[in-house]
């Protein structure tokens, strides 16, 4: 009679622990396809993780969903762009948006990702009502997305448009205007007048405007004389 392995005898929530504590996507995925005990490791090691960061890691749309739809309990993610050239698309940021998490995220980095455009972020901040971080920054979105965030998130505490260069005051002003929670905005790089910025500090007052090097509120801006 074949000896059952050491390995084989542990239970699921002891594997699924182990797998836990695995960072690398491509190690997980070959686990999961070493046998049925194994993959029902690797889902409920997912389910546990309230993080998930694909920086740094060669990913495509479907591989990135998959792994999304398995962490039940994710609370932040990040797709930002890699060295190694994240391929996420908007269709991609489609089949996650239907994930069962995504009602429940705080914060999204979808930094430097210019694969992907308005439709594919509209989609996906339209189901993320709980957001409030999220990071667009370097990529090609345009107002289109700004009035999407400004409509869903209405929790979203601070956001950045670092190089967004088809974004205009228009897109800016609607987002501040109904995103009353928003705390900080990050608009390096944009071609937006300073003017915009003293208008969007007009609406809320205790907004931080990131700059570059230049952090505007309005305690820094200074009054004109009254003659």
């Amino acid at each position: 009679m074949k000896r059952e392995a050491e390995i084989d005898r542990l239970p699921v929530d002891i594997l699924a622990h182990i797998f836990f504590l695995v960072s690398s996507f491509t190690h997980l995925a070959q686990a999961s396809s070493v046998c049925k005990k194994w993959r029902q490791g690797v889902k409920q090691s997912l389910a546990r993780k309230d993080k998930l960061s694909f920086a740094g890691w060669k990913m495509d749309d479907d591989s990135t969903a998959r792994i999304v739809r398995y962490a039940y309990n994710l609370k932040e993610l990040d797709i930002s762009r890699s060295c190694w050239g994240c391929q996420i698309t908007d269709d991609g940021l489609y089949k996650i948006s239907v994930a069962k998490c995504v009602s429940n995220l705080t914060s999204i980095s979808l930094w430097g990702m210019t694969g992907i455009t308005d439709r594919g972020v509209i989609q996906l901040v339209s189901r993320a009502k709980s957001l409030q971080h999220l990071n667009v920054g370097g990529t090609f979105v345009t107002d289109e997305s700004l009035y999407a965030i400004a409509t869903s998130c209405p929790h979203l505490k601070a956001i950045g448009l670092w190089s967004c260069r088809q974004v205009t005051e228009s897109g800016l002003i609607a987002l501040v205007n109904n995103c009353h929670k928003l705390e900080s905005i990050n608009v390096f790089g944009m071609r937006v007048a300073v003017d915009c910025f003293i208008g969007l500090l007009a609406i809320s007052p205790a907004l931080q405007i990131k700059a570059g090097r230049v952090h505007l509120n309005v305690r820094r801006i200074p009054l004109l004389p009254i003659h």
